[in-house]
């Protein structure tokens, strides 16, 4: 068959209508251990394309952890991981973000001694579009312009906030899908917190997709389109982020009480 013959599997309208209902992302009944130490009993989350995801939880619940092992630095022991319909199963960080995940993780991890500017390319690591990069590298610069004034500033030099906002446009670089952001808002002040959740939803109404790792769960829920909330390795509450915000058991997950283990309503 000649390839005008070739009829797709799948008509656009069909396409359309399994993109909508397939998760961009989702992990399903995923046990992790580190040694013999459980982290992740029977974790199941998905995000679906388009939105703002965020996982709650304490301290030593899980909620770091599940962001390793998306973006293959830890592997679960037993369940599986997958990102726009196709299994992360086997494949390293670099392939990973290649599938179309960029990472802005906890503490920013930028390479303090290098440029901002430098370290604003450095997201680009995985393309060779040239034309392509220079034109996000010129669209980063408009949407962090606080980047902009310190592009031969060295990084290690910049505020926590200034960090941060370098560390998102790093990650946008990459022309991701999904942005996984893990505490985003941790030691940040007041200001930069607002500019920060402000600038996650404006990204977000771009069509860029979010899960977020957060303790803070009303910051998180007030941006957020639906929530889980992650209790020593167990996902104990999921559901809507207006439901979840206006639900009392909310609390108790950060007050170390008992939480039901059941679908918010």
């Amino acid at each position: 068959m000649s390839e005008a013959q070739v009829i797709p599997l799948f008509n656009d309208a069909s396409r359309e209508r399994r993109a909508m209902t397939t998760p961009l992302l989702k992990l399903d009944r995923v046990d992790t251990f580190y040694g013999q130490s459980q982290v992740h009993f029977g974790v199941t989350v998905e995000v679906p394309r388009g939105e703002i995801v965020c996982l709650l939880g304490g301290n030593a619940s899980g909620k770091s952890t599940t962001m390793k092992v998306i973006l293959g630095l830890h592997k679960p022991r037993a369940g599986t991981v997958s990102f726009d319909g196709a299994p992360l199963d086997g494949l390293d960080t670099a392939q990973i973000v290649r599938r179309g995940i960029g990472s802005v993780p906890e503490a920013r991890r930028l390479f303090g001694d290098m440029s901002v500017r430098e370290n604003l390319l450095m997201g680009a690591f995985t393309r060779r579009d040239r034309e392509g990069i220079a034109e996000d590298y010129e669209r980063m610069l408009e949407l962090f312009p606080r980047v902009k004034e310190r592009l031969g500033q060295r990084a290690g030099t910049l505020s926590g906030g200034e960090q941060q906002m370098l560390a998102m446009a790093r990650a946008l670089m990459s022309r991701p899908k999904l942005v996984c952001m893990d505490e985003p808002t941790m030691g940040l002040s007041p200001l930069y917190v607002d500019k920060v959740l402000d600038l996650i939803r404006t990204i977000n109404s771009q069509g860029v997709t979010f899960f977020m790792v957060e303790q803070n769960a009303s910051l998180a829920l007030q941006i957020a389109h639906r929530g889980y909330v992650l209790q020593t390795g167990r996902v104990v509450l999921s559901g809507e982020a207006s439901a979840l915000l206006a639900d009392e058991r909310i609390r108790d997950a950060y007050l170390g009480g008992p939480l039901a283990s059941k679908t918010a309503s």
